[in-house]
């Protein structure tokens, strides 16, 4: 990757901090560097406590976006799921109606502090408010093999549990077991692939159904595609989802999904993507423009530009910025030692 000089990338950085509706992932606040080049916006929003050579990848992919631009899009629109939190069963009705129409939805499980009775109040306040929703859950490695065993049990059915535990090899023997069982859940991963320094060993392994893959964590829209490419190859699904970005980040998300190579079936129909993690900018109070409206469930996969009012409005304290840039030279330096 050709890399633009570090100076010009901060001298083009907007630091911003968006205040959130509800607690996502321990966050109540969620902070984003965003980087306007010649191709267009990019975001560089690694989570606080990764280090330099995790955020490298974060760096890439935002350097991509905004000097290199997104491929061409095959489709104007996608579907996405909805994401609820790790909230109380009582606030769920409340997070379901900022997406609406999604007929998929993903919930927050295995919650530090909270039981499995709370995941299960919780799924079951989905599909009250939602009847016949496909339902994805994910546990972010919360559980051990007979916990996410006991729990599929306990909430399905189910479309897919993400990342229900930490190791690949957990992955693939809880994998075997729900098939020997009879129960319909599929495992996905997501850990074990955007974390990984082999993303394709969930294939080798068969330890997944299913690819959830995200722009950011893998280092752009084009590794993305290589990466879902050589799933799919090995009859892996693929979810395209966002790492709780801004809509600068969502634009690198939806034009992966705008690009995936299309999928025949057996009546030579192209087969849609599966429903994308992608509506996560309805967990934010503000953001630094007005987010891709979700009608029916789908959302265009235009790009959005930040709103120069917005990103003053919502811009970070000085010494946060200071922090960011820091950050920024570090992950940099990475890139250019590879």
């Amino acid at each position: 990757m050709n890399l633009p000089a570090l100076d010009e990338i901060l001298e083009r950085a907007h630091v911003v901090s968006l205040p959130m509706n509800v607690k996502f992932r321990g966050v109540t606040t969620r902070e984003a560097m965003l980087i306007e080049g010649p191709a267009g916006w990019g975001e560089f929003a690694p989570f606080l406590e990764y280090d330099a050579k995790e955020s490298s990848a974060w760096l890439a992919s935002g350097i991509e976006a905004a000097w290199q631009g997104f491929p061409e899009p095959l489709r104007e629109r996608i579907e996405v799921n909805a994401t609820i939190p790790a909230v109380p069963a009582a606030q769920v009705p409340e997070v379901l109606a900022k997406f609406p129409g999604c007929r998929t939805i993903k919930v927050k499980v295995a919650e530090r502090g909270q039981t499995l009775a709370d995941d299960i109040a919780r799924v079951q306040a989905v599909r009250e408010a939602r009847p016949g929703a496909i339902i994805r859950v994910d546990a972010n490695c919360g559980w051990t093999v007979e916990e996410a065993l006991t729990a599929a049990q306990s909430l399905g059915p189910l479309d897919y549990l993400e990342q229900p535990c930490k190791t690949v090899e957990e992955l693939a023997q809880l994998r075997s077991i729900l098939q020997r069982s009879g129960i319909f859940a599929r495992v996905a991963a997501d850990e074990s692939i955007r974390k990984s320094d082999d993303p394709y060993r969930v294939a080798e392994l068969k330890a997944a159904d299913v690819a959830v893959v995200k722009v950011a964590p893998l280092g752009g829209v084009t590794r993305v595609l290589e990466v879902a490419q050589h799933l799919r190859a090995r009859t892996m699904d693929i979810t395209v989802a966002s790492a709780l970005d801004t809509v600068v980040g969502i634009n690198a998300g939806l034009a992966a999904v705008a690009a995936l190579p299309k999928l025949d079936d057996d009546d030579l129909l192209d087969v849609a993507p599966q429903a994308a993690g992608l509506a996560t900018s309805q967990l934010f109070v503000e953001d630094v423009a007005t987010p891709h409206e979700i009608i029916d469930g789908f959302m265009n996969t235009r790009p959005i530009v930040p709103e120069p009012a917005r990103l003053e409005t919502l811009a970070a304290s000085a010494d946060r910025k200071d922090w960011w840039l820091q950050r920024a030279r570090e992950s940099y330096g990475v890139l250019t030692n590879l």
